[in-house]
C-alpha cells in the first residue's frame, strides 16, 4: 500500500523544485504618459463635442484609477492666437484628477524639420500657461516629452537640447512601448465625426475598439520581450498614449489589461529611477523609436533582434487616411 506521508513529501519537494526552478515573478511596471494635452487634433474636434468628450477622458481616467502625467501643447489652448479659458481649465482638470503635467512644446514641432534653436524657443513658449499654473500648485513643471519622440540626430544636438532642458528644471520623458495608438485614434475620430450616425458606423466604432486594446497589450508584451532581451531583467516601462476619444473609450480597457498581466502602474519618476534610462542613445535616423530600440542600435544588435513588432493593421490605415504608421 502506498505510504500517505511519503507522497504528500514528495509533492511538497516537487512544488519546491518547480518555484525554484521557474524563478521569481518579474517586478512588472509601467508609467501611463499622455501627449497632445488638451486635446489631441483639437482643430478638428467639433467644439460642441470637444468638452463632452474630455468629460469622458477625465470620467476614464478617475474609473482607471492610475497615477500619469500628461504632456501640454499650449498652442492647443489658443485660436487664432486667444487663449481660450475653457481649454486652460481643462489642465486643471488633469490637476485635480492627481496627473502631473508636463511641456510638449508649443507648436507640436519636430526638432529634426525646424532645427535647435527654433525648438528651443518653442519649447520656452510652451511654458507661458503652465509654469503659472503649477505654481498656484506650488509645483513646477519638471518633464519634457519631444513631439514625434523626435530627440536630435546628432549626439551634438542632443547634449545641447539636454544642457537647455536642465537649465529651465526639465527631466526628457523618454518613451520605451511606443506604438501606432495615434493612427487608431485618428480612424476612430474619423468614423466618429466623419459618418452619419448609423448602425454601420457603430460597428466600425466598436470594431476599432475592439481591434485597438489587444494591439496595444501586445505592444506591451512584445516591448517586455525586448526589455528581458536587452537588459536581462523586465524595465520599469513608459507607455505613449494620446488625449482623444478612442482612449476616452479605451483606457479602462488597457490599465485593466496591464493589471491582468500583473503590472502596477507607477509614476514617471518612480518608472525612471530604474539605471538603464541613463544608457546611450544610439539611434542616428528621422524618426523616433522606442528607446529600448536606440539602446539597442547603440550596442549594435542586429536587424533580426527587432523583429515580431505587431503593426497596425491595414484596414485601420485606411480608415485614418495613412499609408504608413
Amino acid at each position: 500500500m502506498r505510504n500517505p506521508i511519503r507522497a504528500l513529501w514528495l509533492c511538497a519537494l516537487l512544488s519546491s523544485a518547480t518555484v525554484f526552478a521557474a524563478g521569481p515573478a518579474p517586478d512588472r511596471r509601467i508609467a501611463i504618459t499622455i501627449d497632445d494635452l488638451p486635446w489631441q487634433r483639437i482643430e478638428r474636434t467639433p467644439a460642441a463635442q470637444l468638452p463632452v468628450r474630455h468629460a469622458q477622458l477625465m470620467a476614464a481616467l478617475k474609473q482607471a484609477d492610475a497615477p500619469g502625467t500628461g504632456f501640454v501643447n499650449e498652442g492647443k489652448l489658443e485660436v487664432d492666437g486667444q487663449l481660450q479659458p475653457e481649454r486652460v481649465a481643462m489642465l486643471r482638470d488633469w490637476l485635480d484628477a492627481g496627473y502631473e503635467l508636463g511641456n510638449h512644446t508649443y507648436g507640436h514641432l519636430d526638432l529634426h524639420a525646424v532645427g535647435l534653436p527654433a525648438y528651443q524657443a518653442d519649447i520656452a513658449r510652451g511654458e507661458r500657461q503652465l509654469r503659472p499654473l503649477l505654481a498656484q500648485r506650488g509645483q513646477v513643471p519638471r518633464w519634457f516629452r519631444h513631439p514625434y519622440l523626435r530627440a536630435g540626430r546628432t549626439p551634438e544636438d542632443r547634449a545641447a537640447l539636454a544642457t537647455f532642458l536642465d537649465a529651465r528644471g526639465y527631466r526628457i520623458a523618454p518613451v520605451t512601448v511606443d506604438n501606432g495608438e495615434w493612427v487608431w485614434a485618428f480612424a476612430y475620430a474619423n468614423v466618429l465625426d466623419g459618418q452619419p450616425d448609423t448602425p454601420a458606423r457603430a460597428a466600425t466604432l466598436q470594431r476599432l475598439r475592439r481591434g485597438y486594446v489587444p494591439y496595444m497589450l501586445n505592444k506591451v508584451d512584445y516591448f517586455e520581450r525586448q526589455s528581458q532581451a536587452l537588459l536581462g531583467y523586465t524595465l520599469p516601462q513608459v507607455w505613449l498614449m494620446h488625449a482623444n476619444e478612442l482612449n476616452a473609450a479605451a483606457l479602462v480597457d488597457l490599465v485593466a489589461g496591464v493589471r491582468r498581466r500583473g503590472y502596477r502602474v507607477v509614476t514617471l519618476e518612480q518608472a525612471l529611477a530604474d539605471p538603464a534610462y541613463a544608457r546611450a542613445d544610439g539611434y542616428r535616423g528621422r524618426f523616433g523609436p522606442s528607446w529600448l530600440h536606440r539602446w539597442a542600435m547603440a550596442e549594435n544588435k542586429p536587424k533580426d533582434f527587432y523583429a515580431g513588432e505587431p503593426v497596425v493593421p491595414k484596414w485601420v490605415l485606411e480608415l485614418a487616411g495613412e499609408t504608413s504608421e
